[in-house]
C-alpha cells in the first residue's frame, strides 16, 4: 500500500523566502487550506513600529517625498539610493506584517525569523528557539532565491555565489538543521529555467537543476516523505514588468496568474500526488534565435539505436523484422535540426529518400550518424540544410539509410486551405477502425502505435479520403523518437489510405521509397478526428506516386506529403 502524508493542524512548515513575494502568497493560500503553523524566514529586519512620517502613507511618490524631508531634517543630504533604500525597508516591513496577518487570519499560526538561510549557525539557533514554542518541524518549503541575470561572459564570481548559495547552500543548511527522517513534506521552488535553460541565467539554471535532482535523490532515500520540486514559470506579479510581459508574449511564453499558481501549490501537496517528485508549471522557454554566422557549417550527431529502447517498433514489424518507419527518420532529422538551431522551427523536408532502411536485427550498426550540412541561411529568417543518416558496416564503409533537405523557418506560414475538400461519404469500403489492420495478408501490418483509420469516407480511381484518429502512446513507448512538433506515428498513419486504395483497385500493396516534399503548418491532432485526402498522381507496374493532404473537417491543412512514391511489393506480406 502506498505511503501517504497529510497536513494537519499540528504540521509545522519552515518557509524560506516565505514572508514576501510569490512564496508568501503561496504560503497564505496553503494556510487557507491547511491552518497549521509556519516559520517564515527572510533576510529583512522586522520593525514593530514604522517611522511616524510613514504611517498611513501608501502612495509611492508621497512616501518618498516624506523620506527626503526626514533625511534633510537629520542634517543629511538625501540621494536617490538612500531614499530608495529607506523606501524599500518600509514597504518590505509592511509586506512581512501583511503576510503574517493573512496567515493568522486564515486560522494558521505564523512567526517570522530574520535570518539568512546561507548562515548555518544563526539559522540553527533561531530555528531551535522557535521550534521549542511551535513544535517539531514537519515540512520545508524552500522558496529563497536570488537573481543576477547577465550573459555568462559578463558574470562575476560574486554573481554566481549570490545566486547559487541561496538555492543550494540554503537547502543544505535547512537539511542540516532539520533531520530528513522527521520531515513529512519537502517542497523545493525550482524554475523552468532549470528545466529548459534561459539566456542570461546559467547560474540560476544550475542552482535550480540541482534542486530538481536533489528532490529525486531525497525521494529515493525517504519514500515516506512527500517530496516535490516545482519548476515554476514566470508569475504575473511585480517582478514581471509590463515590458517583460510584452517580451514574454512576443516569445509565446504564458505567465502564471497568482490565484491559479498558488492553488497549484496546494494541489501538489494533496496526498494523491505523493509520488510526483518533479513538476513543470508554466510554458516552455522559447528562445530568440542565436546568430547564424556567415560560414556554412556541418554538424554530425551520433546516436546508438536499440530495439529495447523503442517499444513502438513491435508495431512496425515487416516480414518478422523490426523496421524503423520512414516517418521516424524524417522526425529524427527535424528534431535534430531544431535542437541545433533554437528559435527556428522545422517547416519542410525536400527530396526525402530511403536507401537502405534501418532494421533492428543482428546486423544493426553500433551507432548511427546524422550529418547536417548547411546549404544556405538568412539571418533571422531561414536555414536550408542537407541531411544524411548513415552508419558504418563491419568493413568500415558507410551505409546510407536516409537523406533529405530540411528547411527551418523563424516563423511558419499560416496554414492554407485544402481546395479539393470532399467529405461526402460513398460507403464503398465498409471496414472500420481495427478492421483495417492485421486481419489478413492484404491488411495493413501496423500495430496499435500507428493506428487507426476510423473509416474510408470516399474512394475513386483518382483519390481516397480517410477519417483518422491517433491515440497517443506513452513516452516510454516512443523511446528515442518522441512526439514533438512532428509526430512520426500520426504521420505514418496518414499514409495508410494509399495501401487501401492500391489493394482496392489493383490487389497490390506497397512500401514508401521517397518523397519530394513534406511540409508542416501545425501539429497533427491527438485524441481528435482528422482527415487525410490522398490524391493519386501515377501508377506503374512497380511503383505508385501520390500526394497526401492532412487536414481538419473544414480543410485547414496540418501537413502535406507531396510526390510520395511507393514501391509495389511483388507479393503480399506473409
Amino acid at each position: 500500500m502506498p505511503i501517504t502524508t497529510h497536513i494537519n493542524t499540528k504540521s509545522v512548515f519552515v518557509v524560506s523566502g516565505g514572508a514576501k513575494g510569490i512564496t508568501a502568497k503561496c504560503t497564505i493560500k496553503l494556510a487557507q487550506k491547511y491552518p497549521c503553523k509556519f516559520i517564515l524566514l527572510g533576510r529583512s529586519q522586522l520593525i514593530e513600529n514604522e517611522p511616524e512620517f510613514a504611517k498611513n502613507c501608501f502612495d509611492e511618490a508621497t512616501l518618498k517625498k516624506r523620506i527626503m524631508e526626514y533625511i534633510l531634517a537629520t542634517g543629511e543630504k538625501p540621494t536617490p539610493n538612500s531614499v530608495q533604500k529607506m523606501y524599500n525597508q518600509i514597504t518590505s516591513n509592511r509586506e512581512i506584517k501583511q503576510t503574517l496577518a493573512a496567515i493568522n487570519q486564515a486560522g494558521g499560526n505564523a512567526e517570522y525569523l530574520s535570518v539568512d538561510v546561507t548562515n548555518l549557525e544563526t539559522l540553527k539557533i533561531q530555528l531551535a528557539e522557535t521550534t521549542s514554542k511551535l513544535g517539531k518541524i514537519t515540512g520545508i518549503i524552500h522558496g529563497a532565491g536570488n537573481l543576477a541575470d547577465k550573459l555568462i561572459e559578463k558574470k562575476t564570481e560574486e554573481d554566481f555565489e549570490k545566486v547559487y548559495t541561496a538555492k543550494v547552500q540554503g537547502l543544505e543548511n535547512l537539511l542540516n538543521c532539520i533531520p530528513l527522517n522527521q520531515l513529512k513534506h519537502l517542497v523545493l521552488f525550482s524554475s523552468v529555467t532549470g528545466f529548459y535553460g534561459n539566456i542570461g541565467q546559467s547560474d540560476y539554471a544550475i542552482a535550480n537543476e540541482i534542486l530538481n535532482k536533489s528532490a529525486h535523490l531525497i525521494k529515493q532515500q525517504h519514500p515516506e516523505c512527500h517530496v516535490v520540486a516545482i519548476n515554476w514559470g514566470g508569475w504575473d506579479s511585480g517582478m514581471v514588468t509590463p515590458q517583460l510581459k510584452q517580451e514574454f508574449a512576443r516569445r509565446g511564453i504564458d505567465i502564471i496568474p497568482v490565484d491559479a499558481g498558488t492553488q497549484m501549490l496546494v494541489n501538489e501537496l494533496n496526498p494523491a500526488h505523493q509520488d510526483t517528485t518533479q513538476v513543470v508549471i508554466g510554458s516552455p522557454m522559447i528562445f530568440p534565435p542565436a546568430p547564424l554566422g556567415t560560414e556554412l557549417r556541418t554538424h554530425r550527431v551520433r546516436r546508438r539505436l536499440q530495439a529495447e529502447a523503442n517499444p513502438f517498433l513491435i508495431d512496425h514489424t515487416i516480414a518478422g523484422n523490426l523496421v524503423l518507419p520512414a516517418t521516424c527518420a524524417v522526425s529524427w532529422i527535424a528534431d535534430t535540426c531544431e535542437h541545433l538551431y533554437p528559435g527556428y522551427r522545422f517547416f519542410c523536408a525536400s527530396n526525402f529518400r530511403v536507401f537502405k532502411g534501418i532494421t533492428f536485427n543482428e546486423n544493426l550498426a553500433s551507432e548511427h550518424i546524422i550529418e547536417l550540412q548547411e546549404i544556405s541561411k538568412i539571418e533571422g529568417q531561414e536555414i536550408e540544410l542537407q541531411a544524411k543518416i548513415f552508419s558504418y558496416n563491419a568493413a568500415g564503409k558507410p551505409v546510407f539509410h536516409f537523406s533529405a533537405n530540411p528547411k527551418l523557418l523563424r516563423e511558419i506560414p499560416a496554414a492554407p486551405i485544402y481546395e479539393n475538400l470532399n467529405l461526402e461519404p460513398d460507403n464503398i469500403i465498409t471496414l472500420r477502425g481495427k478492421e483495417f489492420y492485421q486481419q489478413n495478408p492484404s491488411s495493413l501490418f501496423h500495430g496499435a502505435s500507428f493506428q487507426e483509420m476510423k473509416r474510408i469516407v470516399n474512394i475513386s480511381p483518382e483519390k481516397i479520403t480517410a477519417e483518422c484518429f491517433w491515440k497517443p502512446i506513452t513516452s516510454k513507448q516512443q523511446g528515442q523518437f518522441p512526439v514533438d512538433w512532428m509526430n512520426p506515428y500520426a504521420t505514418d498513419l496518414s499514409t495508410h489510405p494509399l495501401w487501401i486504395w492500391l489493394y482496392h483497385f489493383h490487389k497490390q500493396i506497397c512500401l514508401p521509397g521517397q518523397m519530394e516534399r513534406y511540409e508542416q503548418f501545425a501539429i497533427t491532432p491527438v485524441n481528435q478526428t482528422y482527415y487525410v485526402s490522398c490524391e493519386i498522381q501515377q501508377k506503374t507496374a512497380t511503383g505508385i506516386s501520390a500526394n497526401f493532404i492532412v487536414h481538419d473537417s473544414e480543410g485547414h491543412i496540418f501537413s502535406r506529403l507531396l510526390g510520395t512514391k511507393g514501391i509495389i511489393l511483388p507479393k503480399l506480406l506473409e
